[in-house]
């Protein structure tokens, strides 16, 4: 039924009523209340309509200038608020614009504070725009306290949840991973929960790792393991996350002296606000696919290769794809609950987080439990104030043997049916189904962490302050690595437990100390910190479980077989402690000159007695140059220099190495013989000689910087050269003397250095267009090189190769003259005329062995690049991230072991690859050589979000409703490259000794792509 007609004729009756009103109201008092009350209820659409007919619409003339200097913002917007009407002041900052005389208009521009301001019957205007503290006054996280980032010396970046990279995220290092110049973020592999790489400017050191010191609202973190497979930092809920700022040159980081030689990325957890109150509500659900299979052959392909070649061809007269087969489209939940506000003198933040994740392989789960609380009490008129973090977290990862499954996925006949006819996995002959060994085998770990700090602060007189800092970190984890008894394939079952205890306590004190007198400001901070760290861990193990429904996880007493030569119990305990002094002074002339000065004093029971402890001092100033009178008015917003150096220090190495360490093993390589012949005599021998001498590994890093500002800030950005020298390189070597009781000792080689150097850009341009259309464009690129000098040696491996025939065989290492992680091997030249392999003979001696390495690239990128596009338009918002990296090189290791012809001809799959040389033999082996050394060069679309906010005035539930947001997320939709493994972003772990390896592939977890769908709710 049409009511319309009826709706205009009600419209007329209350015009009537209202005119009515004006003339009798005083003299019908009845007759008045009922006017208001009418007047009062509200009206549909239709009857707004007809009332606004009868508003005034008035032209209104003025002037948009800078509340500061008073220059004329030229290009401002002028919007009529709740209204699609809008224009740009002209040149000198003037504009002029009909709307009705009741209206309020909404004045924007870049780098300003948005302003409205009602009309109220005023035909001009004259406009004041602030300039916006989103920008050069934007608070940013330095070591014990904040600053601006227009007074900042070092070369600081600051990241907010706006900002951060959007999809299913496990830890921070997803978050900013293309955002932040000169920071690498490499996923090892696409498992979730999975370890990422994060290296700031370049690794420095050989033993001493990459990865750079975290510290969560004010806690230093150990980058340990918590226990099992997973990242350590997955304890963090991303949706806590109030901002991360990422140190990077030495004048920042120096104040974390003992650790900072990697860098330094603070994390601020969100707080509550002052007199005001939130909940809030947001889920989403995700689901991913494999992003990339191999190439391997599909039956049909397969039956026509394996003949071919000579083989013979076993044919079940299936078509599986054995890939698809231990994959599934993966669905992730997420949901959290938090609440935040506060009165006066206290708020709080609490919230509540829980993700279920499935791996796009089967059986292969993350499953996290997180909850916070942050509270803020202040007392005593303000002069004491104390602030408590406490984080709880529980996290559960199930997965399968990967590397075996995905060796068998790629490599088993796909003639060979998954299934039988009872719906169990195929049994056959040769091999093991890759689907039995998923059931079979599992790897479980629950870790629970609880991480958390209080800090009273005291104002004791103007300007001075005492803060008190004391934080516990705790984690515990237990891993499972059961094996179900079988009959056919025909294996016993067995169980490992593996217990481990992570403890980390820290106390910090310190005084910090303001003054400003005229145009002079400085502020002074001098502390103590003492932190301690405890590892423990034990593992047991029971063999001979009988077929049975009950899984040994669940009963292990059910085990039959317990003997020290298959079950002997493991075990080890360290502790480790840090005591620092430090101090840092700030000074500031005319708000133009800054200086910045800082100096710590570690030590650490890791070094031996003569050098416990390292000094490590920095210095930097800046100048704002934009403020001087020569440049006010200029196109030039901000422009400041900046100049820094300082020195750093590293002591990420095993515990104890300074100390002695023997044993009463029994045997030729422990014990000394007496005579030429008979058995070796008991007795305790040294297996590590005592360092008193060791000492810290020193970062010294220069750097020059310029900060810049067009178009009143519009378009912003950052220049930065650096230089970073890392020296003393803790080492463990071979000793020069051949008589040593010890096979290896650990010491500082001296002159050995490893070099970072290169230049930093970011550029970023936002642009408010009329009609409440807003867009911002950015991107960031980093060109670096890294140089090994001086090493002691040929080649230290950092590498090694998996595979039949392969195993022992190093592929890249630390060479003098290149780049960490140089691929150092034998050069492949093709095929002689019997199809066999042949390799380039660089000495001329006539035979090819290891001495004709050569150094063949490295894994480090020389160029990583991202950039960025946002836009706004009424309640939709559009965002869209690149990343990638060039100048790489990746070692195809599961090419290596896995394709080339001979493992076809016997039956195995294979890819193209494998034959693509027709001229190569049937019986040719593949050892490690260039030949599987690929482009490791990538872009990606890491994540494209479409978001719509919805209007909950026009809904009418503003009032219970003040934020409704639907989105839908694509995570890793595309990726540009020539390689042709699973993913280029790959960093299997292939460690050699202890010293990290660098771009090895070699059945890693495949890359997922992943189209999440959200919602978010604020009340």
């Amino acid at each position: 039924m049409n009511k319309k007609p009826f709706f205009k004729t009600q419209s007329k009756l209350i015009l009537g009523v209202l005119v009515g009103a004006t003339v009798g109201v005083s003299a019908n008092p009845t007759f008045a209340s009922n006017v208001t009350l009418l007047s009062t209820n509200k009206i549909n659409a239709y009857e707004q309509t007809v009332l606004n007919k009868a508003v005034k619409e008035i032209t209104v003339k003025g002037r948009v200038i800078d509340a500061k200097t008073k220059e004329p913002l030229a290009g401002c917007n002028i919007l009529v608020k709740d209204s699609k009407r809008g224009i740009n002041a002209d040149a000198n900052g003037n504009f002029s614009i009909t709307a009705d005389e009741k209206a309020t208009l909404v004045f924007s521009f870049i780098g300003y504070e948005k302003q409205e301001i009602a009309i109220a019957g005023k035909s001009t205007i004259e406009v004041a725009l602030v300039s916006s503290a989103s920008d050069l006054e934007q608070v940013v996280v330095v070591g014990y306290g904040s600053s601006t980032k227009k007074d900042i010396t070092g070369s600081v970046k600051s990241l907010k949840p706006a900002e951060f990279n959007q999809g299913i995220i496990n830890s921070p290092e997803q978050l900013l991973q293309g955002k932040v110049s000169g920071v690498n973020v490499t996923s090892a592999s696409g498992e979730p929960g999975g370890v990422q790489n994060i290296s700031v400017r370049g690794p420095g050191g050989v033993r001493t790792g990459s990865t750079p010191l975290f510290v969560v609202d004010g806690l230093a973190l150990d980058n340990s393991s918590s226990g099992g497979a997973t990242n350590p930092l997955n304890f963090l809920n991303p949706q806590d996350i109030e901002s991360i700022d990422v140190l990077k040159d030495a004048s920042a980081t120096a104040i974390y002296g003992s650790r900072g030689a990697n860098g330094v990325i603070l994390i601020t957890t969100k707080k509550g606000k002052t007199g005001f109150s939130s909940f809030n509500y947001s889920t989403s659900y995700g689901f991913s696919t494999m992003a990339r299979a191999l190439p391997v052959f599909s039956a049909d392909e397969y039956r026509k290769q394996v003949p071919a070649l000579g083989g013979v061809l076993e044919d079940l007269k299936a078509s599986t794809d054995w890939q698809k087969e231990i994959s599934r489209t993966a669905l992730t939940k997420n949901h959290n609950i938090s609440l935040g506000g506060g009165a006066e003198k206290l708020t709080y933040y609490a919230s509540f987080g829980i993700q279920n994740q499935e791996g796009i392989l089967k059986n292969n789960q993350l499953d996290r439990y997180t909850g916070r609380i942050n509270v803020t009490q202040k007392l005593l008129e303000d002069r004491v104030t104390v602030d408590v973090n406490l984080n709880a977290t529980n996290t559960y990862n199930e997965r399968p043997p990967i590397t075996g499954i995905i060796g068998a996925a790629i490599s088993t006949n796909p003639t060979y049916p998954a299934y039988d006819d009872k719906g169990q996995p195929y049994s056959y002959v040769n091999g093991v189904n890759p689907l039995t060994t998923m059931k079979l085998e599992k790897d479980a770990t629950s870790i629970t962490r609880i991480i958390g700090n209080i800090s009273p602060s005291i104002k004791i007189i103007d300007g001075l302050v005492y803060k008190l800092n004391f934080g516990i970190d705790n984690s515990s984890s237990t891993r499972d690595l059961q094996s179900l008894a079988n009959a056919v394939p025909l294996q016993d079952g067995r169980l490992e437990t593996i217990n481990i205890t992570n403890t980390n306590r820290l106390i910090e004190n310190y005084l910090t100390y303001t003054k400003a007198i005229k145009e002079h400001s400085f502020s002074a901070l001098v502390g103590h910190s003492y932190q301690k760290f405890m590892f423990r861990g034990r593992s047991y193990s029971i063999n001979k479980f009988p077929i049975s429904d009950i899984e040994p996880i669940y009963n292990p007493g059910l085990g039959q077989e317990l003997t020290l030569a298959n079950n002997k119990p493991t075990g080890y305990a360290t502790n480790d402690e840090l005591q620092s002094f430090f101090s840092r002074v700030n000074y500031q002339f005319n708000d133009k000159y800054l200086l910045t000065a800082t100096l710590r004093v570690d030590g650490s029971s890791k070094f031996g007695a003569n050098n416990k402890y390292g000094v490590f001092p920095s210095f930097s100033a800046g100048w704002r140059i934009s403020e001087e009178e020569f440049l006010k008015g200029s196109a030039l917003s901000n422009l400041k220099v900046r100049a820094g150096w300082g020195r750093t220090g590293n002591q990420e190495i095993p515990s104890k190495i300074t100390q002695a360490r023997f044993t009463s093993v029994v045997s030729a390589g422990t014990s000394y013989p007496l005579s030429e012949t008979g058995a070796f005599p008991a007795g305790t021998s040294y297996t590590r000689l005592a360092n008193p001498n060791i000492q810290w590994e020193q970062s010294t890093q220069t750097d020059l910087g310029i900060d810049f500002g067009f178009l009143n800030g519009a378009l912003t950005g950052t220049i930065d050269v650096f230089n970073k020298v890392s020296g003393d390189i803790l080492l463990e070597v071979i000793p020069a003397d051949p008589v040593q009781p010890a096979g290896t000792f650990w010491t500082n080689v001296k002159d050995m250095t490893i070099t970072n150097k290169g230049l930093e850009l970011e550029l970023n341009y936002r642009h408010a267009a009329t009609e409440g259309f807003t867009y911002e464009l950015g991107g960031n690129v980093t060109f670096i090189d890294n140089v090994v000098k001086n090493s002691p040696y040929s080649v230290i491996p950092s590498g090694s190769a998996s595979g039949s025939g392969l195993t022992s065989a190093t592929i890249n290492g630390y060479v003098s003259g290149q780049p960490i992680g140089t691929f150092f091997l034998k050069e492949f030249t093709g095929f002689d005329d019997k199809g066999i392999s042949t390799f380039r003979d660089v000495d001329g001696d006539g035979i090819v062995t290891d001495k004709d390495r050569i150094a063949a690239g490295s894994a480090l990128p020389t160029k990583q690049f991202n950039f960025f596009g946002r836009a706004n338009y009424k309640g939709f918002d559009l965002s869209i991230n690149f990343n990638g990296v060039s100048g790489n090189k990746i070692y195809d290791n599961t090419a290596n072991a896995n394709f080339y012809k001979l493992r076809l001809s016997k039956g195995i799959n294979t890819t193209a690859e494998a034959i693509a040389s027709t001229n190569e033999s049937v019986n040719n082996s593949a050892p490690v050589s260039t030949r599987y050394l690929k482009d490791g060069a990538f872009l990606r679309l890491n994540n494209l979000t479409l978001g719509y906010n919805v209007n909950t005035k026009a809904l009418g539930i503003s009032k219970w409703v003040s934020t409704l947001r639907l989105s839908v997320t694509g995570q890793n939709l595309a990726v540009f490259t020539k390689y042709d493994g699973f993913d280029p972003e790959v960093n299997t772990d292939r460690t050699v000794n202890g010293i990290t390896s660098y771009g090895i592939d070699y059945l890693s977890y495949p890359k997922a792509r992943s189209v999440i769908f959200g919602l978010n709710i604020s009340f």
